[in-house]
């Protein structure tokens, strides 16, 4: 498995508010980059293309408030992959945000997708925290 981290984000909400927001797939589709088209979701999954990339689908398959949310790869899908939404409370009013990306990619595709797949990553947490400011 080859992990891939976004930077790690401080988010001016509290934990429970991060957890809210992104353990509703419909929410997703405000911090996705402006390449994704084909956009679907409902409350726990969703799907969507990345224009000159692939098309992907994802579910939430276990929620722990104010700490975690574990999205595994769902349907189709180039390779097998789990994401995770990692939160840590800074203090009250602030939440650390970090985004894992576990897949099980070939060295090959390691080498051309780890760049695009970091730059996704740091773009759904810079987003996020861009909408709270």
């Amino acid at each position: 498995m080859t992990r891939i981290e976004s930077d790690e984000w401080v988010i001016d909400k509290p934990a429970n508010e991060v957890f809210e927001f992104l353990s509703n797939c419909n929410n997703l589709q405000q911090l996705m980059p402006e390449q994704v088209t084909n956009w679907q979701s409902t409350t726990d999954d969703c799907s969507f293309t990345i224009a000159g990339m692939a098309s992907l689908g994802m579910e939430i398959k276990e929620r722990n408030p104010g700490q975690n949310i574990r999205v595994e790869r769902k349907g189709k899908a180039p390779f097998d992959f789990v994401m995770n939404y990692e939160m840590q409370t800074v203090d009250a009013g602030k939440t650390k945000l970090k985004i894992a990306f576990d897949a099980d990619l070939n060295p090959m595709l390691k080498l051309m997708a780890e760049k695009p797949l970091r730059n996704f990553l740091n773009t759904l947490a810079g987003n996020y925290k861009n909408l709270n400011q």
